[in-house]
């Protein structure tokens, strides 16, 4: 995740206002007035008492919610879909498949969730019986980015919610509209008031709230940069953390690939949510004798892949989420060529209204430089060429980030021999998929720590008790 998923500003007091803006037209959209520290604290005591209450509810309560705010989820598509689409620039299509997701998500945790929290037994070895149980812990607060407004939220908050656990969401100020509507989705859908609250707060106050005593952890998704930040202040106050960091994933291209699929799956993975995605596909590393023939193609697919208004269908790519997201991108870009990439295609600020990237590919990019060295978080791809196997996972390991992957291949068994040796958390074979509710998402290195979804997200902040009982 970029430095920009999530801003760091001063926001202090409620004195100051808060302006989202249509990324794609730089129209206003709605004004904010932020919580003072003083009231975010006061909505954490809330939560606090919340959870004394909410800890009490059986699981099959907390279930029968979870798959209600679900069904409301669905219910809000349009609102939603709109919502998302205005305020940080993503497609409609890439909005109504969001919320398509998060529903996913919801049923998912119903059905599958209570099973994982049911008490285990186990023979002691000194004779007797021992049982081991999952509590939830209290209020989790919880940091998270713009780029998947919705999703980012139902990820963590609703597996913590089954688990027994309230939270307090800090949302990304361009999405403050879309918090608010979630917050309305899960009360309405009989959430108790202050089990789920928003706090309209900066990046430097939410950093202040890690310490508050009724915080029993913490979870965040962004910048690698922040989330050393925030990772050192819970270590000091001992509050377990759940990073979910930046990604620069590597897809490999083996010799024996199929280049039609390999084309078609990279420039999409490339170009989702016009490229603003951790596990976005971003570095190619190409097998020497298909090199030549999978970058005509790819450089012509990704010329052609069209931007524009973000509720037109036609549209491939919405804008970038803010200009300085924009700016940024183009510095990184600009500063590589300085140093010796080539670009192929893009490259350029277009001239007009909105905060629009053109698809954009590099090569002959070399250590030092910040399409090496950095994430690109945007629609800019980066071409490396590899003699054999050994220098394609060399390429691909060189980096700092280990989020997610890619290796295509006809021979399965060798695909996975090779996914093995990639060292992120995530890896995909022969395709480009996003996050699935049954598999476990987070990634190594400076990608971060803990895992979400597929049952792991209901064990990250729940006290696991033993309790024995020998004969």
């Amino acid at each position: 995740m970029a430095n920009t998923a999530v801003a760091r500003n001063n926001i202090e007091s409620n004195t100051e206002t808060v302006e989202t803006f249509n990324p794609a037209t730089g129209e206003l959209l709605k004004k904010f007035k932020p919580h003072s520290k003083k009231e975010a604290e006061a909505i954490i005591e809330s939560s606090h008492q919340a959870f004394l209450k909410w800890r009490q509810t059986s699981i099959s309560e907390r279930t029968e919610i979870i798959r209600k705010i679900g069904q409301e989820i669905e219910r809000s598509k349009d609102e939603l879909a709109k919502m998302m689409s205005q305020q940080m620039g993503k497609s409609i299509k890439e909005s109504e498949g969001e919320i398509d997701l998060c529903v996913e998500i919801c049923k998912y945790t119903a059905d599958n969730g209570p099973a994982l929290l049911e008490s285990e037994t186990r023979p002691l070895s000194q004779g007797g019986e021992g049982e081991i149980v999952y509590q939830p812990t209290g209020v989790i607060l919880a940091m998270q980015p713009w780029n998947f407004p919705l999703y980012q939220v139902v990820r963590y908050s609703i597996p913590n919610l089954l688990a027994g656990n309230t939270t307090v969401l800090k949302h990304a100020e361009i999405v403050w509209g879309t918090a608010q509507k979630i917050h309305e989705i899960y009360e309405k859908a009989g959430l108790p008031q202050d089990v789920f609250s928003v706090a309209y707060v900066g990046g430097k106050v939410a950093d202040e709230l890690i310490s508050h005593p009724r915080v029993k952890g913490v979870t965040f998704t962004g910048s690698a940069e922040v989330g050393k930040l925030i990772a050192e202040e819970a270590g000091k106050h001992l509050k377990k953390s759940l990073l979910e960091l930046g990604g620069s994933d590597p897809y490999i291209i083996l010799d024996d690939a199929d280049l039609d699929l390999a084309v078609k799956t990279c420039v999409t993975g490339r170009i989702s949510n016009a490229g603003q995605i951790c596990i976005g596909a971003k570095r190619f590393i190409v097998a020497e004798n298909l090199y030549d023939e999978f970058k005509d193609r790819f450089v012509k697919a990704m010329s052609q892949v069209s931007y524009g208004d973000p509720m037109d269908r036609n549209n491939d790519m919405g804008p970038m989420s803010s200009e300085s997201a924009r700016n940024n991108l183009h510095k990184q870009v600009q500063e590589s060529i300085k140093k010796g990439a080539k670009c192929l295609t893009g490259g350029e600020l277009p001239n007009g209204k909105g905060y629009f990237y053109p698809a954009t590919v590099l090569e002959n990019v070399k250590p030092g430089s910040p399409a090496y060295d950095e994430e690109l978080f945007g629609p800019v791809a980066v071409l490396f060429k590899a003699k054999d196997e050994k220098e394609a996972l060399k390429i691909a390991n060189d980096h700092e980030y280990g989020l997610g992957g890619g290796v295509f291949s006809k021979d399965i068994e060798r695909a996975k021999r090779v996914a093995m040796e990639i060292e992120t958390g995530m890896v995909n074979i022969n395709g480009y998929a996003l996050s699935q509710p049954n598999m476990p998402f987070g990634g190594v290195k400076n990608s971060g720590y803990g895992r979400e979804h597929g049952g792991f997200g209901l064990r990250e902040f729940v006290n696991i008790k033993s309790i024995l009982k020998p004969n």
